[in-house]
This record gives structure tokens, sequence and C-alpha cells, in this order.
């Protein structure tokens, strides 16, 4: 697989090609008006027939850089205090728009639904989204780096704004009107605004994806650099941003003996623009209780698990202190402040202080939060600097420093030190590289984590080659990191054909190579993945999979649970080596059936299991394949505790020291 690598740069110019573009196609127009319209779903208010429509959206599903089979308007209105887009959707079967979610932040992908995004600062690379269905629901997040969600949708939806929107499904389509304030995208003074901004359509019926810009289908509305232009907005703002977010907190408990009002907490948020391109906000005795509550997931393995960030002073303007390491790592990591890394719970925080925003091409990030003692949690402070450096559109040079100051005596301090960059050329190729190093009490050796990547995207083809070291000793505390110790290589790649024949949209095959031992030589991780992929036009597909894997597992830990969903006993399961032999998985549409055995050190070999995901409800059931005859308990190596089998109806998950979930 190595040796095609190579080979690819040859291939680049035979990426698909797409029409010419006119150069009044890249930009869009605002119009000013002297009072916002009028917001109710529809576009009979005379203001906006003010508007130039942008109407030249092509599709990126199914037929890249054809025009879409509906039309679609788009119209942009401002005043000196929001920004106002009226969409009008044309459908020529207007009965058979769907849309049926009204969660605000839902996936609205079984849905009919349009997306805006606005990168405010023009910086080609961060953006908002603002999304709507016919409904009027609302979803909105971040594209950080160009970066949507794991689960591949165009950006993560953990940033809530504030902004208000509408929508009607009329006799030729459905319509919305969407009213999105500068203060929502900490833009507070301009006399000349140059945004980047681009619109997503999304058809479910036919499952098609309309786009303004950067329709190619290795692009996508995460494509930030790709986006056009909005011009014409002059003068607005009323000065400098200045918002003061008080609380207050008390309790009242009739007890008897107990005093019935509590102590009153107070704190304060403070967020404070220092001319239009710096922002600056501020902390005190902080409550995060107005903040999502994460879904405790399920954990049967040895490696922590990321959960993203969702608390409103980390994530504004969080784009500019990501540091990737690969996969879900990183070098500095917000939700290591103020969170136990055990239990989950909260750790008071004393204050805090956040300087964004650029300087120039120059972009920085400086921040500084104090947290106070709480159960096994001493006094901390922490600060970290980020300075980016914009090179071309995509492209970045970038350092960063994160120091820790503990009252633990035993470990007193924490910093760490990197430097990345992130290079696009072509638009299809992208190198990536980083460098890092951690200095803690007694500063151990092989503190560092050092990784580069090249990756390749096109429309027939996508290649990645990774080799990352990690040393036994680097430990960035105000990071994410998987595991340590250990010296990656992948190789990846994927060759799409979309074949012309009916009922068939799209094919895959993809081959995966995976080393990852310890720095010294053991094995710990390999994989060699084989798939293939039907796609079809509904949006349903097949998948056949197979892989043969070898995974070092330090433990194990699970609850017994009863059929009554009632926990009944706990056990661990503690061994070294874990290798798949033969896992073959089916998918079809939403459903998946995978089969999978395993053999824990070579010689136990353990039930297959078939499990039957539905995405729509998210319902996992468990069904037991055929099992071989096991012993209850089978004694591993000295050093090692006892491996119980699970029997049927047993469902496993991580524990943790004074809690415990279940599922029945």
């Amino acid at each position: 697989m190595f040796r095609i690598v190579p080979y690819l740069c040859f291939l680049s110019p035979l990426a698909a090609q797409v029409p010419n573009i006119e150069p009044s196609d890249l930009s869009a127009q605002a119009t000013a008006v002297e009072h916002s319209p009028k917001l109710d779903g529809t576009l009979d208010d005379p203001l906006w027939r003010s508007a130039i429509p942008i109407t030249a959206f092509r599709q990126r599903e199914p037929d890249e850089a054809q025009p879409a089979t509906e039309k679609t308007e788009v119209r942009i209105l401002y005043t000196r205090r929001a920004a106002y887009f009226g969409l009008h959707c044309y459908d020529s079967q207007p009965s058979r728009i769907i849309a049926t979610e009204m969660r605000r932040d839902a996936s609205q992908e079984l849905d009919d639904h349009f997306e805006i995004l606005i990168d405010a600062r023009h910086d080609r690379r961060d953006a908002y989204v603002f999304g709507v269905n016919p409904l009027g629901t609302q979803v909105d997040g971040l594209i950080v780096e160009e970066r949507g969600s794991d689960d591949e949708t165009d950006f993560d939806p953990g940033w809530d704004g504030v902004w208000t929107s509408e929508a009607r499904i009329a006799a030729d389509g459905w319509t919305a009107t969407v009213e999105i304030p500068f203060t929502t995208l900490n833009f507070t003074h301009s006399v000349d605004a140059l945004w980047g901004v681009n619109f997503k359509r999304f058809i479910r019926r036919k499952n098609e994806q309309d786009l303004w810009r950067a329709y190619r289908r290795t692009f996508g509305l995460t494509k930030v650099s790709e986006a056009g232009e909005l011009r014409g907005i002059h003068d607005i703002g009323s000065g400098r941003l200045f918002i003061v977010k008080p609380y207050g907190l008390a309790r009242y408990d009739k007890q008897t003996g107990q005093a019935p009002l509590s102590p009153l907490t107070a704190g304060v948020d403070i967020k404070y623009g220092l001319g239009s391109s710096l922002l600056l906000n501020l902390t005190g005795n902080t409550d995060f209780a107005d903040t999502e509550v994460d879904l405790q997931p399920f954990n049967i393995t040895p490696f922590k698990i990321y959960l993203p960030e969702k608390r409103d002073f980390f994530l504004q303007n969080a784009g500019v202190f990501t540091f990737p390491l690969g996969d879900h790592d990183q070098l500095f990591f917000s939700r290591q402040i103020g969170i136990d890394s055990v239990t989950g719970n909260q750790v008071p925080v004393n204050g805090g202080a956040k300087l964004t925003g650029t300087l120039g091409r120059l972009e920085l990030g400086v921040m500084d939060v104090d947290t106070r003692s709480s159960g096994p949690n001493p006094h901390a402070n922490f600060a970290i600097v980020r300075l980016k450096e914009s090179l071309w559109p995509g492209s970045y040079f970038g350092v960063m420093g994160t120091d820790k100051q503990s009252g633990d005596v035993l470990d007193s301090f924490n910093r760490t030190v990197g430097a990345d960059t992130r290079l696009v050329f072509f638009k299809d190729w992208t190198l990536a590289a980083h460098i890092a190093g951690t200095y803690s009490p007694g500063n151990p050796r092989g503190a560092n984590d050092v990784g580069a990547s090249l990756t390749y995207r096109s429309n027939w083809l996508d290649g990645l080659v990774e080799r990352r070291r990690t040393g036994p000793s680097f430990n960035p505390e105000v990071g994410f990191l998987e595991r340590t110790d250990s010296d990656e290589t992948r190789a990846d790649l994927t060759f799409k054909v979309r074949p012309g024949i009916p009922g068939v949209r799209e094919l895959r095959f993809e081959g995966l190579l995976l080393d990852a031992p310890e720095t010294h030589g053991a094995v710990f991780t390999q994989e060699r993945d084989r798939s293939a992929r039907v796609r079809l036009p509904p949006g349903s597909q097949f998948h056949l999979r197979s892989c043969r894997a070898i995974r070092q597992l330090l433990w194990w830990q699970a609850e017994r649970i009863s059929r009554a969903g009632k926990l009944s006993r706990q056990s661990t399961i503690i061994y070294r080596h874990f290798r798949d032999v033969g896992p073959l998985s089916i998918a079809f549409a939403q459903w998946q059936f995978l089969g999978c055995a395993g053999e824990p050190a070579g010689e136990l070999l353990l039930q297959p299991v078939f499990d039957v995901y539905e995405s729509r409800t998210d319902r996992h059931i468990q069904h037991p394949g055929r099992q071989r005859q096991l012993p209850s308990t089978l004694q591993l190596p000295p050093g090692q505790r006892s491996l119980r089998h699970l029997q049927r109806g047993d469902a496993v998950c991580e524990h943790r020291p004074g809690q415990s979930s279940a599922s029945p």
C-alpha cells in the first residue's frame, strides 16, 4: 500500500472536472435596510424583494457539479445589529417534503433541511453553521480547521448560539427566515466587513445535496477555504461588544434542625470586545449548571473515552486552541479543566480569563483558569498560549504551550510545548505534522510525541499515510491522549467507482493497514481491514467487511446485569492479548448485523455475538450466537486476576468507583 502513495502525484490532475465559475458567482451581496424584515417564515415582506437572490446551486450528490434539480433562492439583508437570511426552497412535489424533527440540535439528516455557513473572521479555516428544517427546528455548531463532527456531519453541534428562525411549507416548496445577531458571531463594529459564506440544501427523498460553493464531492460544507464571499456589509455594530451575565444561586430546604436557607452563591461571565478582532472572556466563580449533561457511554476498553466540550466559556473561539495529535488526541483538551476526570463531577472554578482573536495574519489565544480544591482534586492553575500564522487558504503554522501548577506535592507541575503545521496543496493534498514534549517532576525520558501524515482526496481515490511515535512518558495532563508508548504506522486506501448501474450510486473498496506496537517493539495493536460498500440511491447501503486484528487490552471491567436491569454483581475481565479471528459485518440501510469471534491469549474462543443496531431510535439489541462450552472462570498467568465468562443477558460498561450504570 505504501508503494501506491508516491504515484498519487501523477493521478492528481485526473480528479473530476468541474465547470468554469464566473467571478460573479463567487460572491454574494447583502442589502442594507433600516429595520428588520418580518420574521414569520415567509418572504411576503416587501423588504425581501430589495435583496439580490443567490440561485446558482449545484449538486454535490448524486450528480456532482450538475445544476440542482429544484430551484433554491437565498436573500440577505442586514441592519446595524443583525443579518437576515430569507430562504426559498422550491419543490415540484411539496407534498413529499419530509419534516419530522422538532428537537433542537438533533440530527436533521432524515429531514429536508438548509444550512448557512458564516466565516465571520474570513480566516478560511473556522466557521459557524446555522441549520433549519421546514418546521423551523434549529441546529447550530462550529467547524474548526475545516473539520466537522466525528459522526461525519458537517459541524460540531456542541456550540449553541442566540438566533431566531421560522419556517413554513407552502404550495411551491418551503420558506424560512433567519435572524443572526452580530453579537452571536462575536462581531461588534466594522466599516467594511468581508465574510466567507456558503449554503447547503438537502432534499431527503432524493438524497440530494445542493451547495452554492464547495460542491465537489471531496469538499462539502466543511471546506471553509472554498466558501464564497459576502460583500456589501458596511458600518455595522454600535461600538464595542460588552455582555455581562451574572448569576445567583440559593437553596431553601426546610428540615428540622437545619438552617432552611443555604448561603447565596453568585458569579459572573463577561464578554468584552477589544476592537473588531480581539475578544476577552472573563469568568468568576463560574457555574456550568446550564450546560448540557453528557450522555454516559459504555466503555469496555482500557482507553479513555473522548467527550466533546459543551461549556460556553471554552467553546467561544475554540478553534485557535486546537492542536491535533492524531484521531481524538489533543495537546490541549479543555475538559481537563473544571471536570473530575474520574467521576465526571464539576470541580469549582475560582475564575478565568481568555483572550482570542487575530492580529493581521496571526491568530492568537491566551487562557488562564484557576480551580479550587474539591475532594481528591487539589487547587490548580492552568495557563495556555496558542499562536497560529495563516499561510494560504486552509494552511497554517503554529506553536502552543501549556502550564499546569497543582497543589499536589507529588505532581506539582506539568508543562507542554509543541509546534504543528497543516499545508494544503492543489486542493486535494494535505500534509500535517507536529512535534510536542511534556515536562513533569523528574523529567522522565520518552516524554515526546512526533507525527506526520499525508492525505489525498479525489472523486475516485482517497489515500492516507501516517507515522506517529508517542513516548512512554509523554503525559499532557491538560490534553487528551488515548494511549502512550506507541509507534504507529497507518495506511488507508479507498477506491470509489460510480458504475452507472441503475439502482447503484457508488461502489467503495477500502483497505486499511495499521501497526501500533509499543516503542520497544512489543505487539500492542495490529489491524488488517478489508471492506466493500454498495451505496444505493435512497441512502441505503450494503457493507461487507472483514478484519483481522490483534489488540492488547490491559483490563476490562464489567457489571453483570439481570434481565430486569438490576445490578446483581460485578466482575473484572483482565487479559493481555485479544485476537479477532475473522469477523464479518453486513449492513443494510439503518440496520447492521455484526458477527465476530475473539481469542484471548490464543487459547480461548469467545462466543460470537450478533448485533442489530437501528439508528433512528438508538436501540441496541444483542443476540448471542453459537457458543463454545467454556468454564465460568479461567485462571490467567500469575499476577493477573481471573477471567469470568459473561453469561447470556449480561451487559457490560465501564465501572468507576462510586458510580454504576446499567442497560437492560
